[in-house]
């Protein structure tokens, strides 16, 4: 396959299940075993740090009023709603950054080839956004401790399948945040561990210059502006669809790409 074709394929993919509830880094699984792609190695880790950069760019982009509340409110030193809902930002980075650091090794154990374990945990995606669907409304912003828990959430949501804007949209709302509020947060929540991790890759990188020797940089701008602009769509649909109650159709979508990467699986391995 062409490597810009490859590249045009992964953007579309990374910036449509960056946002929408269904797992990007499961969907990137699936798509390396369909096409006998491999993006999770050393030697793909810039197109897997450019893809990354272009939705958390997309992401700063939609939400750029909020990021700038945020920032006001780390460097006022006042004890006000912008302190407040940054430190609950802060707070519910605290569990995903933990498991990244402590546990990458065990993280990376589940990737590589897992459509099994992938389409597993795409029916636990649906599961959760059957749940939130069907949860009440109401008018009520993120606490301290739900912070903390919707965290949680997202340091699960980094094993591939679990969608990580699923688990905190759906944590959020099943704790009784307004739907609104839950999509926000969620999408805030994540933008300084994109651009974390980046920092980290990039490290890597450096320190290893064998992993872009192979580099095609007009492929890589290929994916990035794929992966910017779905990612602006998507985000936006998102916000929409979390409002309207809508999950039951990305979790209908979960069943359905899992139950069929299951049957793949055990079919090729019978």
């Amino acid at each position: 396959m062409s490597d810009y074709i490859e590249a045009l394929i992964l953007g579309l993919v990374q910036g449509f299940t960056e946002f929408l509830p269904v797992s990007s880094s499961g969907h990137l699984e699936l798509t390396n075993a369909l096409f006998g792609t491999n993006l999770d190695t050393d030697k793909s880790m810039l197109m897997v740090t450019v893809l990354h950069f272009a939705t958390a760019i997309s992401t700063v982009v939609i939400f750029r009023k909020d990021l700038a509340e945020i920032f006001r409110g780390l460097f006022q030193f006042k004890w006000n709603e912008q302190t407040i809902f940054s430190l609950k930002i802060i707070l519910s980075m605290i569990p995903a950054a933990l498991v990244g650091v402590l546990l990458e090794d065990e993280i990376n154990s589940f990737f590589g080839g897992q459509v099994l374990f992938v389409g597993s945990m795409l029916l636990v995606t649906g599961l959760l956004l059957l749940l939130a669907d069907r949860a009440k409304n109401t008018d009520k912003t993120v606490g301290f401790g739900q912070a903390l828990i919707i965290g949680v959430s997202q340091a699960i949501a980094i094993l591939p399948g679990i969608s990580r804007s699923g688990a905190t949209i759906s944590t959020s709302v099943l704790l009784g945040v307004d739907r609104d509020r839950a999509a926000r947060f969620s999408f805030l929540m994540v933008v300084p561990l994109i651009f974390g991790k980046m920092a980290k890759d990039i490290l890597f990188m450096t320190k290893h210059p064998e992993t872009t020797i192979d580099t095609n940089f007009v492929a890589l701008s290929v994916g990035f502006a794929a992966a910017f602009i779905t990612g602006l769509i998507a985000c936006k649909w998102m916000i929409s669809l979390v409002k309207k109650a809508k999950l039951s159709y990305f979790a209908f979508y979960c069943f359905l790409v899992g139950i069929t990467a299951i049957s793949i699986h055990l079919f090729l391995n019978t």
